[in-house]
């Protein structure tokens, strides 16, 4: 197919997610394997405690070699041992020493290590083996493995003139029992490589009609029920913000995409138990206000607050959650050009806020004001929303983290222990309402955004929460994780999909129950 722009935009088939090859699959095996089993494999992973008992290490083929090694010098948790066993050498062996006190992000981001080291060389298949841990460090160590050998083994879009070399293909798992989360750690992984997938597009394979397009695959594929509001439909519904963003745009395919889970037997009419609502500015050039070089370079990653919301969405389906889940995804591109939105302008929003422009590259807002007031409008039980929204939120608190607003304070324990827990880390700002005049207008009812810059992602924050009602609980995530160079915790690649782990983490803690009681 070749897309709009001869010569400007790709020439290939319409883009699809790999939902064939999203996660490896993974076999449970006995917990104590033999040196055949072994020997079946091209790489292994070995979790063990700083000091392994003698009855472990005689568990294990090739034991003395390793133990050899390892005793060779003091050993702590977080230290890597490689070495090459079997007829020969044949079986990549690395042995990773976890320690009982890692946290969840320690321990990802060590065993994220052990698995780039197991897959160095594209094995075929993985054995993954736990060897004398404690009970619930096992369970923790075991899924922190498969999360980051799914996320190492999967393969982002790569358009090279040759093929990349063999995947892997297949994981097996020796230990004492299957892990209780390991269901919830795979369906995370999916959705995590759904967010990076997608994310990884170039800005001429993914622009707006080539999402709708890829999402309309998905439902049909999913089972899902998909609406696409166009700029025609949302213009009678009056949705002003998001159509000011839209309006540089070459081509009249901007909209709002919402798409429907519901959980087996369930009724698709009713207000869902939660939405999940995303940025998805497929290029942002910042539009009036043209970015620099530097700052624009990116700017196809954009859009990858409606690529974790639509990873989110994969894996409660994966999961059958109980939750009647909508995903409301605002995408358009923002750019420069005669009609393009200017400062100084006012635009009505969906739920009727006059809002005057201050700074076009602000967009992520705009857009998320009528696609958060729309999502409300279904009277969801609560709201949590993606976003890729302010350089402050860095500039707070660098790539590690990302950055969290909620109209309920009350559920901040909840929410910064949901991130401590699932190892994506995040931190709860201030919302108090004085902040609120920083934004006051002359001329309409909110500004934009300030013209300084100072606290913009607590403002933008304050923005959006115009267009959530009081009643109904809200979560706003402010990416700042969602690009790190050399990647984060398990995540070896700059774009981490960050987010999934999180929502998943925060929705077993039944956040949405305790942000209704605060």
């Amino acid at each position: 197919m070749v897309k709009r722009g001869a010569g400007l935009r790709f020439v290939d088939m319409p883009t699809r997610l790999p939902l064939d090859r999203l996660t490896v699959p993974v076999r449970k095996l006995s917990a104590r394997p033999g040196e055949r089993a072994l020997a079946r494999h091209q790489a292994a992973l070995l979790l063990l405690p700083v000091s392994p008992a003698t009855i472990d290490w005689s568990a294990l083929p090739h034991a003395q070699p390793l133990r050899a090694l390892i005793e060779a010098k003091p050993r702590k948790g977080g230290d890597l041992v490689t070495l090459r066993v079997g007829e020969r050498a044949q079986t990549l062996l690395v042995a990773a020493i976890v320690d009982a006190t890692m946290g969840a992000f320690e321990l990802l981001q060590f065993v994220g290590k052990a698995a780039q080291a197991a897959l160095q060389e594209r094995p075929r298949t993985v054995l993954v083996w736990e060897l004398g841990l404690e009970a619930a460090r096992a369970g923790e160590a075991l899924c922190a493995a498969m999360a980051a050998l799914q996320a190492g083994a999967f393969e982002l879009p790569q358009f090279k003139s040759r093929p990349a070399p063999p995947r892997l293909m297949r994981i097996e798992l020796a230990a004492k029992t299957r892990p209780k989360d390991l269901e919830r750690t795979l369906a995370g992984a999916a959705g995590n490589n759904i967010a990076r997938w997608l994310t990884s597009l170039p800005p001429n394979r993914l622009d707006a009609a080539g999402y709708r397009r890829c999402l309309e695959d998905f439902a049909r594929l999913s089972g899902m029920h998909l609406s696409f509001y166009g700029e025609r439909r949302l213009r009678r519904l009056g949705a002003g913000a998001f159509l000011a963003v839209a309006r540089g745009n070459a081509a009249r395919d901007a909209g709002i995409a919402r798409l429907s889970y519901r959980p087996p037997g369930a009724r698709r009419a009713g207000a869902p138990d939660l939405c999940l609502v995303g940025k998805g500015i497929c290029f942002d050039t910042g539009g009036t206000n043209l970015k620099a070089h530097s700052g624009m370079l990116e700017m196809h990653t954009d859009m990858q607050g409606s690529a974790v919301a639509l990873g989110c969405l994969h894996a409660l389906s994966t999961l059958r959650s109980p939750l009647a889940v909508d995903g409301w995804l605002a995408i358009t591109e923002n750019r420069i050009g005669p009609t393009a939105y200017q400062p100084q302008d006012i635009v009505r929003a969906h739920n009727g806020t006059t809002i005057q422009v201050i700074h076009t590259d602000a967009e992520g807002r705009m857009v998320l004001a009528d696609t958060l007031s729309l999502a409300a409008a279904t009277r969801p039980r609560a709201i949590i929303d993606y976003a890729t929204l302010t350089g402050a939120c860095v500039r707070a608190l660098t790539e590690r983290y990302s950055g969290a607003f909620t109209n309920r304070l009350r559920t901040r324990e909840i929410i910064e222990a949901a991130g401590a827990s699932s190892g994506e880390r995040v931190w709860c700002f201030p919302m108090d309402a004085d902040f609120d005049t920083d934004l006051d207008s002359k001329v309409a009812d909110i500004m934009q955004c300030a013209v300084d810059g100072k606290g913009d992602h607590i403002l933008a924050a304050r923005f959006l929460s115009r267009f959530v009602p009081p009643q109904v609980p809200w979560l706003h995530l402010d990416l700042a994780a969602g690009m790190r160079r050399g990647g984060l915790g398990h995540i070896g690649t700059d774009i981490t999909g960050f987010g999934v782990r999180f929502t998943l983490e925060l929705l077993a803690r039944d956040w949405p129950a305790a942000a209704r009681r605060a």
